[in-house]
């Protein structure tokens, strides 16, 4: 049962999602920082994770059943392999792992409710920052107003680079070439955000999982801006690019992308 069907609205459905972030950053900012949860090891893919992700969201899940039964709830640390449902719950516990575990503030608890394949409501926190950003707040802008709307003007994020990876390693070279500035946060919702607001023209990022970006796609598609994948096309979960911006910056980036070899 999708939730146009199951007997939420809206504002209910931030609610839940409001509860359920709350009571992983509670968690988070009390027992969640001490060493044995902040402990780093290593999935098969090379990334970080800790305890504290997997109770993050251990706690994030267990409010979302409990109010939304018929959604399913998609977590980065217990999704399987198989693809995303088209109506799901997004959640990555803590984007930016990496951060987290260094003591760095750039880090955020990253939740979406995707319909239809397509991303509704996001709600992004930082707990180290003391910001939280949703859909909903009243943020959206007219298309068009914010950011640099030429590649050459813009300061952008870039996220997903990783290590021994060759045409991330040239995109990082040309970038420095073509645009303003670049800056290398290290969490994708953060970038997002970060174009929302209006802190970045533009954003890259590279291999993402639907957990990592949803929500910000959801906030960066309130306020008016272009999310693009592979192609040039509407960005989805199985494209290898995100570009977020505005539309004309975000096509630079995307074309910049594509011809670079693989």
């Amino acid at each position: 049962m999708s939730p146009r069907q199951a007997p939420y609205d809206g504002p209910a459905l931030h609610r839940f999602a409001g509860d359920a972030v709350d009571a992983g950053v509670e968690w988070l900012a009390g027992e969640g920082a001490g060493r044995l949860w902040t402990h780093r090891r290593f999935k098969a893919s090379g990334e970080e994770v800790t305890d504290a992700d997997i109770e993050v969201e251990r706690r994030i899940t267990r409010v979302l059943v409990d109010r939304t039964p018929e959604i399913p709830v998609v977590g980065e640390e217990s999704a399987g392999t198989g693809p995303v449902p088209d109506t799901c719950w997004l959640l990555d516990p803590i984007d930016g792992t990496m951060n987290f575990t260094r003591g760095a503030p750039g880090y955020a608890v990253s939740l979406a409710c995707v319909v239809d394949g397509r991303p509704v409501l996001g709600v992004v926190h930082a707990p180290a920052l003391g910001r939280r950003w949703s859909t909903g707040a009243g943020g959206a802008t007219t298309a068009g107003l914010w950011g640099s709307r030429s590649l050459s003007g813009a300061v952008v994020g870039l996220t997903g680079t990783g290590s021994g990876r060759p045409r991330s390693a040239r995109l990082i070279g040309r970038l420095y070439d073509v645009a303003h500035r670049i800056r290398l946060q290290g969490a994708m919702s953060l970038d997002l955000v970060g174009v929302a607001e209006g802190w970045l023209d533009a954003c890259v990022c590279l291999d993402p999982g639907p957990w990592d970006v949803a929500a910000g796609v959801a906030l960066v598609r309130e306020r008016g801006g272009a999310v693009l994948g592979a192609g040039g096309g509407v960005f989805t979960t199985q494209s290898p690019v995100l570009a977020a911006g505005a539309d004309p910056v975000a096509r630079e980036l995307i074309a910049l992308w594509e011809s670079l070899d693989s």
